[in-house]
């Protein structure tokens, strides 16, 4: 199979869906890898790497495209890429359509198959591929409430921390998962007060169990929210549901009982955001300021730290990739009901109930495209 992986076009992504060490995996395997030009150039892989195992660099991403059957990406496909996107196309890459319509009707007008990283499942029901990702996320979100926390940047002036004398800075932190945990744990060792919320009880007392002394878990109740947001110094969205858009836990009038200064890092964004008042921001301008408080809504912030990111994801995705190479994608799904799961859109179909369900879109069963 000719496995395609152009350069990632969205703002400031620097990561890349294929490493040499992948890539040298699957060109043992009997394939052919195509890599743009410069794809790893921003993370210091450079083209020789990937022609020393095999591969074969391309100068444009056109031609990555054109020749390919099985394209790996990180983000999901810009505007300008849709045109080069054909119905006998194998798309593996995050997509997030429960937050865009205009890219699921790109997809389905393409007839190409997208199998989505993010609601790909292992025995256990969780997410393989989001996890590593959901990772560098919860720790990213602490440094960005640190930093936005500032008073230079319109924050409250509050040290995460503290100082003796001084109380440290309150996080509180929404959803209990793989964000919510990573966010904790970095929130906690800098030495904040933190406050995680969730509505799973067993999931709450395992963090009880785990977590420092300065994490307190909390039922993440409507009244419980409110009385924390009058106490926040950062809040930290990490709810999560598999493929569908996430709910609004805060809403616009929670703002009035928000500290002026407060910083909401929505990790939740790449699903639409789980604060009513979130809307998508990139690396260059990533924070924007709503009745007094400060958002920090960045789509792809692992691109931030792109290095240690795509060796955590290829990590993750590499096995699933070779499969699909290996067996076809069909076969491939049809082997692994977990993997089945990554199907969202396939030859014109929605095949994943929460995509079609975001948008009153008809969802039809994934037995009707594996035939």
């Amino acid at each position: 199979m000719i496995i395609g992986v152009p350069k990632e076009i969205k703002n400031h992504e620097n990561r890349v869906a294929v490493v040499p060490a992948g890539a040298r995996d699957l060109v043992a395997a009997g394939h052919k890898v195509l890599v743009q030009s410069g794809a790893g150039a921003g993370i210091d892989i450079q083209d020789e790497l990937y022609l020393n195992v095999g591969a074969e660099v391309v100068a444009t991403a056109d031609e990555v495209w054109k020749r390919a059957e099985l394209i790996a990406k990180v983000k999901e496909p810009m505007p300008s890429e849709w045109p080069h996107i054909r119905a006998d196309h194998v798309l593996f890459t995050y997509f997030h359509f429960a937050s865009s319509r205009d890219l699921t009707d790109a997809m389905l007008k393409s007839g190409a198959v997208c199998i989505a990283y993010e609601t790909v499942e292992d025995t256990k029901r969780t997410h393989p591929l989001l996890t590593p990702m959901s990772e560098v996320a919860g720790r990213l979100s602490i440094q960005a409430g640190a930093t936005y926390l500032e008073k230079v940047y319109g924050g409250r002036g509050v040290l995460l921390g503290g100082v003796p004398g001084v109380d440290p800075a309150r996080v509180m932190i929404i959803g209990g998962g793989v964000v919510g945990t990573n966010a904790a744990k970095m929130a906690a060792g800098l030495g904040a007060t933190v406050v995680i919320m969730d509505v799973n009880l067993d999931r709450l007392r395992y963090l009880d169990d785990v977590m420092p002394a300065n994490v307190i878990t909390l039922y993440a109740s409507a009244h419980n929210i409110e009385d924390q947001l009058r106490r926040a110094d950062v809040v930290v969205g990490g709810v999560y549901l598999a493929g569908a858009k996430a709910p609004h836990v805060i809403r616009r009038e929670h703002l009035e009982i928000t500290p002026r200064g407060t910083v909401f890092v929505d990790v939740a964004i790449d699903q639409g955001g789980c604060f009513e008042t979130s809307r998508p921001t990139t690396h260059s301008e990533p924070v924007y300021v709503e009745e007094g408080i400060i958002h920090y809504c960045v789509t792809n912030m692992p691109g931030a730290v792109a290095r240690t990111s795509t060796f955590a994801l290829t990590n993750a995705t590499g096995p699933y990739l070779m499969r699909l190479a290996n067996k076809g994608w069909k076969q491939a799904l049809k082997d692994d009901p977990g993997f089945l799961k990554g199907l969202n859109v396939a030859q014109g179909k929605i095949v994943y109930d929460a995509v079609g369900a975001a948008f009153g879109m008809q969802s039809h069963g994934v037995a009707t495209v594996l035939v």
